[in-house]
């Protein structure tokens, strides 16, 4: 889905290297899983051996799979809880953190206005989708809004004025367009969009999404290419450090970053950005990572550290 190489990189190389050497150490040796699940294992590419320097070779998106209509076990969130305030003198503070929760839990009570077109700059897609879910029927959005719950106390308590594109204070969406809007209009010094991927069963780990270097139409992402590698390379290397995850089997060539053309939260952007996909809700060993609040707390803190490397540079 790429076919540009993305801006030469940013002066922050020393922190860089180190995160992907700690990919590099983990394609050569493998690591521990969070909360006792089995290694993820090697398969072809699809979404570390060597360091990720430049992006990964073209693959197709993994496919999201209908959420299940059971009942997901934690009840999606009527008012927001409790915002603790940003620490005064943080050493994040003056910096501005935009955490995008991916899709809503109500998305599938709305499907006609979640299925209009909205501009992506390069074309249309859909204005948002139900997302994912485990077997079990834990909602991909509900694991989104929890860690970057989660993720938002961690990074207020370094200073930093955390902002989320919705907070349970929505029927449905946002639209993608609409997120995108909300880092820009907020200047944010990074975006991180949380999710979990639906793909096959055997399909494990994560991997970081960066965007490609897009120009036509309302899309011009020559500006955040680099400073978002550097952002979402510092993410992975330290979610591997906090939660013992391998990178992704299936997409990235187990470098656990892939690079996509396709999405409008990151075409439309215009501050550096990135996607997560903490892991495979349709794969049993993962889902039961991802249900499990202890290791959502891991994946909250790693995404935290990585933010917090790449905005102290």
């Amino acid at each position: 889905m790429r076919h540009h190489e993305s801006l030469p990189p940013t002066p922050r190389r020393p922190l860089r290297l180190a995160a992907a050497a700690a990919l590099l150490c983990l394609g050569l040796a493998g690591c521990g899983d969070g909360d006792g699940a089995a290694q993820a294992q090697a398969g072809p590419s699809g979404g570390a051996a060597s360091a990720p320097a430049a992006p990964a070779s073209p693959s197709p998106a993994p496919t999201k799979a209908a959420p299940s209509p059971s009942k997901s076990p934690s009840k999606s969130p009527a008012k927001s809880p409790a915002k603790p305030p940003s620490v005064p003198g943080g050493p994040l503070s003056g910096k501005t953190v935009v955490i995008d929760p991916g899709h809503n839990p109500r998305n599938h009570l709305h499907t006609a206005a979640i299925n209009r077109q909205v501009g992506i700059g390069t074309g249309h897609k859909e204005c948002d989708t139900t997302g994912t879910a485990t077997n079990g029927g834990y909602a991909e959005a509900e694991f989104t809004l929890d860690v970057a719950h989660r993720l938002r106390d961690l990074l207020r308590a370094q200073g930093a004025k955390v902002l989320l594109t919705y907070d349970g204070d929505r029927e449905f969406g946002p639209c993608v367009d609409e997120r995108a809007r909300i880092g820009n209009e907020a200047h944010a010094d990074a975006v991180v969009s949380v999710h979990a991927d639906g793909s096959a069963v055997g399909n494990r780990g994560f991997h970081v999404i960066l965007p490609a270097l897009v120009r036509g139409g309302s899309a011009d992402t020559s500006k955040i290419v680099a400073p978002s590698r550097d952002l979402g390379t510092r993410i992975a290397g330290l979610f591997v450090r906090s939660t013992g995850s391998s990178p992704s089997n299936y997409v990235g060539g187990k470098t656990g970053l892939d690079v996509r053309k396709d999405l409008g939260g990151l075409n439309l952007s215009t501050v550096p950005k990135v996607f997560i996909e903490c892991g495979n809700m349709r794969d049993p060993k993962d889902a039961a990572l991802l249900t499990s609040p202890g290791w959502r707390q891991k994946a909250a803190q790693g995404i935290a550290d990585g933010i917090s490397s790449y905005l102290k540079g």
